[in-house]
């Protein structure tokens, strides 16, 4: 599989279809295995997130430290994310994941729905609920 640059668009977000699908791909690149610093810097610095039923929270920094939690959790995490719509400034996703609970190594999956607001570029804000 080759590696394509995203073409520079107005306000640097995805605007087509192709383009957020390659976006939505590139995203689901980085957790497999997770590459929590590309991952932090795909997301604005004041970015929300609002991720099932966790307090909505904000920031980088804490959204660093979310990642390196579920990471540590989540042995062999594999994970399948398809772009459902794009429109404006708004991505939406269905993801599928599987791993294994780290603590008591009982197989786990997943399913959900994603939906970023993009602003130049990145993630301002995220939220999912499975």
């Amino acid at each position: 599989m080759s590696i394509q640059t995203l073409r520079e668009t107005a306000g640097g977000n995805p605007l087509t279809v192709e383009e957020a699908w390659a976006f939505v791909q590139h995203v689901e690149s980085l957790f497999m295995p997770w590459n929590i610093d590309a991952l932090v810097d795909g997301f604005t610095e004041d970015c929300v997130v609002r991720f099932g039923t966790l307090p909505e929270f904000r920031g980088r920094e804490t959204l660093r430290a979310f990642f390196t939690g579920r990471s540590a959790k989540q042995k062999g995490y594999r994970l399948s994310k398809q772009l459902r719509t794009v429109m404006d400034d708004t991505i939406t996703n269905v993801w599928h994941g599987t791993w294994e609970d780290a603590e008591t190594g009982v197989a786990m999956k997943g399913v959900g729905i994603e939906v970023w607001v993009m602003r130049d570029g990145k993630i301002a804000i995220w939220e999912a609920a499975f």
